[in-house]
């Protein structure tokens, strides 16, 4: 149920958002690897608002890194400039980006005047988030690189942006954090077991 939740709300990213902003990118000139860039760029000046305490206007600027990041593979398509490398350098690229905003949230966080508990229990629930979900797109890569192509989870990178990006607006980020980490684990065996059932129906 879930799963055909998520392809029905694709379907309609894809009709309503990611369709209409490709060709307007495609108006503009702009090559896939060239929206990549930017999306990333964004996405670090979205890292420093908030390493500054700017988290309303870091939320903001993150969910537009996010928009560009949904329509560089669009652009790459409908140009007929989808390759290899693109497909890497748009999957580096959204690690590192993800991966600055949770530095930009450590800074805020060291700078906030927390009390020394609160302090603990964010940075841990921060690098938590992190791990697990790295971990998830990691499993992603490793197991396309077995032959196995799976989307499989509940915390996958898009929900991830848009609760991080929510989570900045409205001021409740550990919250958040707390939640990514704990669906990221269960995603990240999710996943996990997903790829090992297809591998050995595979095998």
């Amino acid at each position: 149920m879930a799963a055909l939740g998520r392809e029905q709300l694709r379907a309609a990213l894809l009709r309503y958002v990611e369709l209409p902003g490709a060709r307007c990118l495609r108006a503009l000139g702009l090559t896939p690897n060239a929206v990549t860039l930017l999306g990333f760029g964004v996405t670090v000046a979205a890292s420093v608002l908030v390493g500054m305490g700017y988290m309303l206007a870091g939320g903001i600027v993150f969910l537009l890194g996010g928009g560009l990041d949904l329509l560089d593979g669009g652009l790459a398509r409908l140009t007929g400039k989808a390759s290899p490398f693109g497909a890497l350098l748009d999957s580096v690229f959204d690690r590192l980006g993800e991966a600055s905003l949770f530095v930009g949230l450590a800074v805020y966080a060291l700078r906030a005047g927390f009390s020394p508990d609160y302090l603990i229990f964010f940075i841990l629930t921060l690098l938590l988030a992190l791990i697990f979900s790295q971990g998830v797109s990691y499993l992603r890569a490793r197991g396309e690189g077995l032959g196995v192509f799976s989307k499989a989870g509940l915390m996958t990178r898009p929900e991830r942006v848009a609760l991080l990006g929510l989570g900045l607006i409205v001021g409740q980020v550990v919250w958040v954090l707390l939640a990514i980490a704990v669906i990221s684990c269960f995603t990240l065996f999710q996943r996990m077991f997903t790829i090992r059932s297809a591998l050995e129906k595979g095998g």
